[in-house]
């Protein structure tokens, strides 16, 4: 038996909500039961009304809004619950093709991956501005290098997890969960990849991207955190290579001058790259600090991962 549980996080859609639903399978091939589930992130009009009259099996309520990557995790944790196989996670706005879900589920059903991105086709979507679809790209080149994964669109919500990979995610960031998840999965060495996905019309406009200054900024401030959190030692290495290089180069100089019988001291040369120096080999100090730090984070993820399989498991019996 292999069910697929559909989530849908929610947040005052009413007005997109019943549509959304409507396009959503009821059976596909390879899939013995198909169960929906949205998570209402404190919503203030008739979501979880119309989410009951559209037949949806499981609905979770937060108390408050608590922002799309908390809404993420309560859905996925709730999915697993449900006794879910596969996850497909979609937005309420009906902005993914409902009809490509056989498409994104596919290769976990053949065991070729355990996570599927939808890639949208950015250069064609008519309401995304030149700048943005600019954005898009530097921001998933940027998530492919601090992944090491092949994720042609990072920032798409339309995604389909194994049961052990949704077992295995955690999500530390507040803001969005699409980046980070990538980020993780390609540091655990889970099996990733992607596949092309359409789009419908525009409904509404992003509620996660309000403006693009401050889009950008805690996009750049999640992929330094969470490469900094799985990969401590290689950023502060990379970081302390930055002032050592320069207080090292500022040395040769002064060496230059000095051997070559300059009359001025330049010990402010001199003190500025000692300074530096010290700078980026205290870096490194605290990469290494890091470092051990992290395979104590290892085996703690290690023990939370048991005990989620434990109980999950006792939970289906």
């Amino acid at each position: 038996m292999t069910k697929l549980i559909i989530c849908i996080p929610c947040y005052n859609e009413e007005a997109t909500l019943g549509l959304t639903l409507s396009e959503l399978p009821r059976e596909l091939p390879g899939i013995d039961e198909i169960e929906w589930l949205i998570v209402d992130d404190g919503s203030r009009d008739r979501t979880v009304e119309v989410a009951k009259n559209c037949g949806v099996h499981h609905i979770v309520s937060l108390p408050s809004n608590q922002g799309l990557a908390k809404a993420f995790m309560a859905g996925l944790e709730a999915a697993l619950k449900a006794g879910a196989d596969i996850i497909v996670h979609t937005d309420a706005d009906n902005q993914y093709c409902a009809a490509d879900i056989p498409k994104l589920i596919q290769p976990i059903l053949i065991g070729a991956a355990e996570i599927v991105i939808g890639e949208r086709p950015i250069s064609e979507i008519e309401h995304f501005s030149p700048t943005k679809k600019l954005l898009q790209k530097l921001g998933s080149w940027s998530v492919r290098i601090a992944s090491n994964t092949n994720i042609p669109d990072a920032p798409s919500g339309f995604r389909a997890f194994s049961r052990d990979a949704a077992i295995r995610l955690n999500v530390f960031s507040e803001y969005t969960y699409t980046l980070e998840t990538i980020i993780q999965a390609g540091q655990k060495g889970m099996a990733i990849t992607s596949v092309p996905i359409r789009t419908n019309g525009y409904l509404r406009p992003s509620r996660l991207v309000k403006s693009i200054p401050i889009y950008i900024q805690r996009s750049i401030f999640t992929i330094f955190r969470i490469f900094m959190t799985y990969k401590p030692l290689r950023f502060f290495l990379i970081l302390g290579s930055i002032p050592f290089s320069l207080g090292f180069l500022l040395g040769i100089r002064w060496l230059i001058f000095f051997l070559g019988g300059s009359e001025r001291t330049r010990i402010p040369s001199l003190i500025l790259a000692s300074i530096l120096m010290l700078m980026g080999f205290q870096l490194w100090i605290l990469g290494l600090v890091a470092d051990i730090m992290a395979v104590n984070r290892k085996l703690l993820e290690e023990i939370q991962l048991r005990l989620r399989r434990a109980e999950l498991d006792a939970g289906k019996k």
